[in-house]
Parts: structure tokens; sequence; C-alpha cells
């Protein structure tokens, strides 16, 4: 079942520059009782970063695509060696992972070869978000401000 996402009916009871700290706040909030099933974090400021690693040769592309396939030979080869009979079922693992690798790296030269030239990149993608706000159904929301305000001054406390 998919959560309710809409913001309607939420108050922010506070901001965070990073994920890291709003969760420390809704589990600060966890920890003193808080229902906290009337919270959600919400991520303000969205963008999508690609850091590009670097580019995408066809040597790389059969590498990478032997290396996928070698994963997927194992697997087929370690399930040949479970079921069938014989003395030697690490040869079957052995054959498995050599034409995983043979096929993954064909595949990946095809694949490249069918981009046309088109995206030689290697590339990495986040979302990421400019602050984090930590939303609270309107009914529940003073007394999650209150709490997290006892909870800071509480930590201050102690760090002193």
């Amino acid at each position: 079942m998919r959560p309710d996402v809409s913001l309607t009916g939420h108050e922010t009871v506070a901001s965070f520059g990073n994920y890291a700290e709003a969760q420390r706040a809704v589990d600060q909030l966890s920890d003193q009782k808080f229902p906290v099933e009337h919270a959600m974090i919400v991520g303000v400021g969205l963008r999508l970063i690609e850091q590009v690693l670097g580019r995408l040769t066809y040597l790389r592309a059969a590498g990478m695509g032997a290396a996928t396939g070698a994963w997927f030979g194992l697997l087929i080869g370690l399930f040949f060696a479970i079921f069938t009979p014989g003395r030697f079922p690490f040869v079957l693992v052995l054959w498995g992972l050599i034409w995983g690798a043979i096929a993954g790296a064909i595949f990946g030269l095809v694949g490249h070869a069918l981009t046309g030239g088109k995206r030689d990149f290697l590339s990495s993608s986040a979302i990421v978000a400019e602050r984090y706000e930590v939303l609270v159904a309107a009914p529940h929301a003073a007394e999650a401000r209150r709490l997290l305000n006892v909870g800071t001054s509480q930590q201050m406390h102690q760090q002193i």
C-alpha cells in the first residue's frame, strides 16, 4: 500500500541542510514516543546531478558486459552443479562462468555499437535537495515542535 503523499494538512516543524539531520530529528521524536507515522521528510529544491565517470569505449563496454555475464553464468553454473549428479561440479560452475563472460562481452559490444556513437560516456545520477523539511500532520505539529526543542536543549546541556 502506498502512503499518502499529499502535503496538505501538514506543517513544517523543522528544516535541515542535509538528510541525516532530518532523519535524526525524526528519530529523536520516535525516542520520545511521538507518533512518527504522522511525520514525513520532504526534500525541497530538488536537482538531478549526473556525475560523468569516464569514456565508454568498445573495450570498456566489452569488459562491463563480460563482468555482468560472468556473474550470470556463475549463477547458472551453480544451479547446474547443484542439480546435476557427477564427480566434478566445479567444472560446470567454471564453464558457466566462462560462457557467461563470453556472451556478456558480445552483448556489451553489440549494445555499445547500436548506440551509434551517442552517449559515449559512463555516468552516475543522483537526486539531491537543497534542504530537508520535517513535516507533521497539523494536529500533532505543536507537540512535535515542543519535543524537538526540548531534545535540542537537552543535547546542548549534555555537550556543556
